[in-house]
């Protein structure tokens, strides 16, 4: 199982940049995303998305998660759906032919395109911050985040909540294959799945406790708040961070003028 929220170990293009400019991508990318409705230019949004990954050299790590961006879209498309039946209506999702119930959900132009609009922006908000978080070592992330003023509190529960999310997801993938040497057929297809769900969550609930405690114990020995908090190595704006910087603005400005451009 691929892991999510995962920093990865290499030297590319993205894992150079200073911490602040990669805050500064994530925010105008984030901002785009939102106020665009563009079926075709939210489109274009995660096709660049793809572009990045693979000039940064982490496409396979983003691709990785698709199967759940999937699962998610799939989701985002029906809830909408069946909570915004406005316009042409293009069938059902129960087959009028279905008796009782049959044509009771139907599958408009407007539930549609707003679905397909939610979808993309959530692929493209998912891939950002994805791109972000495995291109950003903790420390760095601390340090910047620290430098701006935040709590040292909050900078750790941020980081710990942040490491915490594939350590559990390796130690349940752990525990489901203990599950499965010892014997434990929970069956297949969806009822197979729900069965499957207490046998994992009951010791990974148990596991995660235990990590808290010896967590705590660890800061503690650390010293956590005694004295002043020291950087073996210091991030710099270089020049690289600076043409990134300028993109943005130039891409902010474009989208801005088009936005305009639209309500006049």
């Amino acid at each position: 199982m691929a892991e999510i929220l995962q920093y990865v170990h290499k030297d590319a293009f993205l894992h150079r940049l200073h911490p602040y400019t990669k805050i500064a991508f994530i925010f105008v990318v984030s901002v785009i995303c939102i106020l665009s409705t563009s079926l075709s230019f939210l489109t274009l949004m995660v096709v660049a998305m793809l572009l990045i990954a693979a000039y940064a050299n982490l496409l396979a790590e983003l691709l990785a998660q698709l199967k759940l961006i999937l699962v998610m879209s799939i989701v985002f498309i029906a809830i909408t759906l069946l909570t915004m039946p406005e316009g042409e209506t293009l069938g059902y999702l129960i087959p009028t032919a279905v008796p009782v119930i049959g044509g009771s959900f139907p599958i408009t132009t407007g539930g549609l395109t707003i679905g397909l609009v939610l979808t993309l922006r959530f692929i493209v908000l998912i891939f950002a911050f994805q791109l972000f978080l495995m291109s950003t070592q903790p420390r760095d992330l601390v340090h910047a985040m620290e430098k701006v003023g935040m709590p040292i509190d909050y900078v750790l529960m941020f980081i710990i909540a942040l490491r915490f999310i594939p350590t559990l997801q390796i130690e349940g993938q752990r525990i489901h294959e203990a599950q499965l040497a010892r014997g434990y057929n929970p069956g297949t297809g969806f009822i197979g799945k729900i069965r499957s769900v207490a046998p994992i969550a009951i010791p990974l609930v148990s596991n995660a406790l235990l990590r808290s405690n010896v967590l705590g114990l660890t800061i503690d020995m650390r010293g956590y708040r005694t004295g002043r908090r020291t950087h073996v190595r210091e991030r710099v704006f270089a020049p690289r961070d600076y043409t990134v910087m300028v993109l943005l603005v130039v891409a902010a400005g474009g989208f801005l003028v088009m936005m305009l451009k639209q309500m006049v």
